[in-house]
This record gives structure tokens, C-alpha cells and sequence, in this order.
């Protein structure tokens, strides 16, 4: 009797048990989605009570996600306020808060962030629309989002198309490339919004970066996005140092807006035991720009000395042999150019560069070494279009001690000053 009571608690135990039958095959398949109520193209007389995704096995209730709570996985939109979503194992249950509408269509985007027990990874989502009403329109909305000061593609970050005048919102998230693809939603006029979802909840934080665009939507319209973060005051100086005599570079704390070329009337430089003396400012550029004047007054070669260098018979000149011929590049066969980025991030970075926090003063008399002066740069522009007066102290640098100089030998040995000299 003992020892049938112990086996049968071990076939409990065994059948309770999540890992794989001994001695076959380890489970490697992620979970698949079965089926989704409602369905795809439903178009439905009453609301549902709740949407559910069923599974083929039990996921977990944490997510391959940044947050990985099960909310994460599914993206549900039109919705004023949260949305409810259940773990049940084998099963996830999808309800906003307000309840299902009447008069409708709802987008509900199951993302490929489940896994099953043994931490195998959902390879494919899915998108679900149905009605509670209407016909499933046909239109699409697409785009592109770019992380602008960062010069980067706002990847897996939130997009938000509100319909006006009923501000419905349609919620997508962006690939890794930055683009996103909102189809079957209704026509209409549309706020469309971009937004770098730094905590991932799927909700514009008044401090997260974002772009917005209206666009009237009628069978497609794509619509481009420069998310950047949108303050309420101007820009302030966050450290002000000298690159060489003639050249002190500015670094703001927020970078500027590239439309705005600051003059050398915006820049007022100024000793500080004597704040009525200004020195001139001859420019005021970008790293680039900066670049450019450089170039121009960097010496030009001294020809002359190339061509006194030369020889002068040029028919006793020795001639460079040929070296084996390559073969010329047909239309038809010519290696292949090296390919270049056509992603349409980058082409929207390249026409739109990044913009900088750092701007160059040059100078059209040399600072003093060691002397400190007083910057203020009145009318530095943030990209929301805020202007405002910064200002900075600078400490001009002493010149460097020549450290090439080749050192005094110490351990020579001293002239012998007692040696007498010959009479």
C-alpha cells in the first residue's frame, strides 16, 4: 500500500512538472498564436465584454520587453485611458477601461514579445481590426520617425494618430528602422504624433521628446517625423572654454535651432576688470563652418619651391614605366558601387542634419592668457523656438610650456675648477 502511494505521488509530480519528458527532445517552438475574438474583418452588432488572444501553450506573464509586465505585449487603440490586460496562462485578455464602444473600428496589435516557459520567444505578431459598427475602412497611414538630436531612427517607439474632432487615438509602435505602417484606420483629418517613449507606456509624457504633423488622410498619406524635446525656456551657456588664441567654443544646454545663424552682433565678449572695452568678434560658426574658415586660412603651398625643385629639362625626365593594365569596367560589368544607405531615416537625416549645442566665436583680436572674460549671447534659439540671453565666464588658457625641449643633463660632471692653468 506504501509503495503504491509513493508511485502515484511521483506520476503527480512528474505530471506536474514543466520541464521536458526525459530522454526527448528539447522544446525549442515558440508559442503561436491560435486565434484572436474577435476575429480579423469582424464586423460586430454589440461590443464585446473583451478581446482574447488564445495560445497554443502557457506564456509567461513577464515580457522580452523593457517593461516587461504583460501590458506591453498588445496594443490596443482607439482607448481614452488604460487598458486592461489579463494573464490566464494559455490565454490574454485585452479590455479598455471605458469598455468597448459601439460605432468603432479597434486596431489590437499583438506584439512577438511572449515566451513560453522554457523562454522560447514568439517569432511573429499579429494585427487584429474589427468593428463594433462600421465598415473596416481601406485607408492607411504610414511615416518615419527620427530621434533628431540624436541623429538616429526612433526605433520600437510610440506613434499616435488622433482622429479630430472626436480625438480618437490610433496607437502604432515604430520597427527598428523607424518607420511604422497604420493600416485600416478611417479617414479623416489627423494629428499624428511621434514620440522617443522613454518609460514604454505607450502614453506622450510631457517631457519625452516628440514631433507632431497633421495630415488629412483620404486613401494613403505618409507623414515624416523630427522628435525633439520641446521646453518652455531659452538656452542657457553650460560651459564656455577657448580652443586657441582667436577661437572660444560655446556649448549650450539644449541644442539650437539650425535655422537660426547667430551674427557677431549676438555675441558681446568683454574683459572683466573692464566691461566697457569689448573685443570683436569676427564670426560665429558651427563645427562645420568653422571647418571652412580654417581651410581658407590655412597657407597655400609654395608652388614656387615645387617648381624650382623640378627638373628643368623635362625631355631628359625619366619615364615611369607602365605598370599591368586593369581592365576597363564595361557599362554592363563594372563592379558595383559600394551601396549607400537608402533607409528613409537616413535620407530624412541628410536633409534635415541633426541639429548641435555648440556654436564657435572667433575673435578678431587674441585674448589674453589668463585673463577672464564675460560672454552673453543674446538671441541663442532653442528648436521649440524659445529665445532667451546666456551667459558665461571664460578663463583665457596660459600657453603651454614647450615640452620638447630636450632637459639640462644633470649628471654631467662639473668643470674642474681647481686645475691649474698653464703659466
Amino acid at each position: 500500500m506504501r509503495l503504491g502511494a509513493l508511485a502515484l505521488a511521483g506520476l503527480a509530480v512528474a505530471c506536474a512538472s514543466t520541464g521536458d519528458p526525459p530522454g526527448g527532445p528539447p522544446d525549442q517552438d515558440p508559442p503561436v498564436i491560435v486565434s484572436v475574438e474577435p476575429e480579423s474583418g469582424a464586423v460586430l452588432d454589440r461590443p464585446p465584454g473583451a478581446a482574447n488572444v488564445l495560445l497554443n501553450e502557457v506564456v509567461n506573464e513577464r515580457i522580452a520587453a523593457q517593461r516587461p509586465d504583460i501590458g506591453g505585449a498588445v496594443i490596443l487603440s482607439p482607448a481614452r485611458g488604460l487598458v486592461t490586460v489579463s494573464w490566464h496562462r494559455d490565454r490574454i485578455e485585452v479590455k479598455p477601461k471605458e469598455g468597448f464602444r459601439p460605432g468603432r473600428v479597434y486596431r489590437l496589435e499583438i506584439l512577438p514579445v511572449l515566451t513560453d516557459l522554457r523562454q522560447n520567444r514568439m517569432r511573429e505578431g499579429r494585427l487584429v481590426v474589427f468593428s463594433t459598427g462600421p465598415a473596416i475602412p481601406a485607408s492607411r497611414l504610414s511615416g518615419a520617425l527620427v530621434d533628431w538630436p540624436a541623429g538616429r531612427a526612433g526605433a520600437a517607439q510610440l506613434i499616435e494618430a488622433v482622429l479630430l474632432p472626436d480625438s480618437l487615438g490610433y496607437r502604432a509602435a515604430t520597427d527598428s528602422s523607424g518607420t511604422f505602417d497604420l493600416p485600416l484606420v478611417p479617414p479623416g483629418e489627423y494629428l499624428v504624433y511621434g514620440v522617443i517613449d522613454q518609460n514604454n507606456d505607450r502614453v506622450r509624457g510631457p517631457r519625452e521628446a516628440f514631433d507632431t504633423v497633421r495630415v488629412t488622410l483620404a486613401d494613403t498619406a505618409s507623414v515624416e517625423l523630427f522628435a525633439f524635446t520641446h521646453d518652455t525656456t531659452g538656452p542657457r551657456l553650460r560651459s564656455v572654454e577657448s580652443v586657441d588664441s582667436v577661437t572660444v567654443r560655446l556649448v549650450f544646454d539644449r541644442p539650437l535651432d539650425p535655422t537660426l545663424s547667430l551674427d557677431s552682433t549676438m555675441v558681446t565678449v568683454t574683459p572683466q576688470e573692464d566691461s566697457t572695452t569689448l573685443l570683436p568678434v569676427a564670426g560665429v560658426y558651427t563645427q562645420r563652418g568653422l571647418d571652412s574658415v580654417r581651410a581658407r586660412e590655412a597657407p597655400a603651398r609654395d608652388t614656387t619651391r615645387a617648381a624650382a625643385a623640378a627638373p628643368s629639362d623635362t625631355a631628359a625626365a625619366p619615364v615611369a614605366r607602365a605598370g599591368p593594365r586593369r581592365p576597363v569596367a564595361r557599362a554592363t560589368g563594372e563592379a558595383p558601387a559600394p551601396r549607400r544607405d537608402s533607409t528613409r531615416v537616413m535620407h530624412m537625416l541628410a536633409r534635415r542634419p541633426p541639429p548641435t549645442d555648440t556654436r564657435f566665436v572667433r575673435l578678431g583680436a587674441p585674448l589674453v592668457p589668463g585673463a577672464r572674460y564675460a560672454i552673453v549671447v543674446d538671441g541663442a534659439r532653442s528648436l521649440s523656438g524659445i529665445a532667451g540671453a546666456a551667459r558665461g565666464q571664460l578663463s583665457a588658457a596660459r600657453p603651454r610650456r614647450d615640452s620638447t625641449r630636450t632637459p639640462a643633463d644633470s649628471t654631467r660632471t662639473p668643470a674642474d675648477s681647481t686645475r691649474r692653468r698653464r703659466p
